[in-house]
């Protein structure tokens, strides 16, 4: 096999690995725990189909692509719960050097790119990198409140903390902003989020 391909076999059986990256979020109907594959495969879906509600026209692939990768790094990091303020702070180091390891395991042009791309999520200037977090907000949002907030209940999570991370979806589209406040505050009203 030559080199370029063994590397790519190699980086693609690694990544069957974010299958078992569990997350704090529920599936629907009151599921298991979803897993980072599932999670980002669900994201990328939605951003497909939400596309039109972006504030800025995007390049939907590379949002889509963004949204399939921006979690790979848990297979090493392992995930860190959006309202675990211990674990955020190492949060950074760990996806680092995880990023290194494991995109290193591909050819140089692409571990160049996939790095590239990680990063452009991860700092948030661009029109793609913005709506890529709004589907990584809003996915686990919509899973919650289809779940009536168990999530939320299960973990003690207070309303501020819940619009303290929606403001990241506010950047990449104002209208689906928009609604994740109706859905926060039809919670409190049933009294899954507490103020």
């Amino acid at each position: 096999m030559d080199e370029r391909l063994k590397k790519q076999m190699e980086f693609s059986l690694e990544i069957d690995k974010e299958k078992n990256i569990f997350r704090q979020t529920s599936l629907s109907g009151h599921g298991r725990k979803e897993n980072d594959a599932e999670h980002a495969w669900h994201m990328a879906i939605m951003a497909y189909i939400l596309r039109e509600y972006a504030n800025e026209k995007v390049d939907i692939t590379k949002v889509m692509l963004m949204c399939l990768i921006h979690d790979i790094v848990e297979i090493d990091a392992g995930d860190t719960y959006a309202y675990d303020a211990e674990g955020l702070k190492t949060q950074k180091a760990r996806e680092d050097a995880a990023k290194q390891r494991i995109f290193s395991m591909l050819p140089d042009d692409q571990k160049t790119e996939f790095i590239s791309l990680f990063d452009e999520f991860e700092q948030a200037e661009s029109a793609e990198a913005r709506f890529a977090h709004s589907m990584d907000n809003l996915q686990p949002l919509m899973l919650n409140n289809s779940n009536g907030g168990s999530d939320w209940i299960e973990h003690g999570v207070t309303a501020d903390k819940v619009y303290g991370r929606q403001q990241g979806t506010r950047p990449g589209s104002e209208i689906l902003y928009e609604l994740t406040d109706k859905i926060i505050k039809e919670n409190i009203d049933k009294g899954s989020l507490k103020l």
